[in-house]
């Protein structure tokens, strides 16, 4: 008669159920931590997109304010250039304009030297018909160049 082995396999029986479960259990924690992992990942490829999207929109801000930042500093160049150039000439008439007055007190000297009259009085102002016209200026200029 071959030996009564009922108890040994109902307790291999048992062992293998037991590891049966605890396999189950693993299986289960494993795939819990896996879809919890899953939705982590879902979390930041949607933030890594917010993040590119926020970079292209701020990338486009930048290139509007370098274009405009050209612009303006190019047109800031231009008004330099042009406050000097008119700064220069400016100058220039007013040096032209003491070059005039120069003469114009020689000339009156020289007039009053030869008739004994004021003809520029004190003061800076005109009197009289003596010097008093455009055209009298302007000859004494050429004077004063020639």
């Amino acid at each position: 008669t071959p030996p009564n082995n009922e108890g040994g396999m109902s307790q291999q029986g048992a062992t293998l159920q037991g590891y049966n479960n605890e396999l189950v259990k693993c299986l289960e924690d494993l795939c819990f931590k896996r879809d919890e992992l899953q939705k982590h990942i879902l979390e930041e490829e949607e933030e890594k997109q917010r993040v590119q999207n926020d970079i292209r929109i701020l990338t486009e801000r930048l290139t509007q304010i370098n274009e405009s930042l050209a612009r303006r500093i190019a047109t800031r160049n231009d008004y330099d250039k042009v406050i000097a150039e008119t700064e220069t000439a400016y100058r220039k008439i007013l040096q032209s304009s003491q070059s005039l007055l120069h003469v114009l007190k020689k000339e009156a000297s020289d007039l009053k030297g030869r008739t004994g009259q004021t003809v520029w009085p004190e003061g800076g102002g005109q009197s009289g018909d003596h010097m008093s016209t455009y055209e009298e200026s302007v000859a004494a200029g050429k004077r004063m160049h020639s």
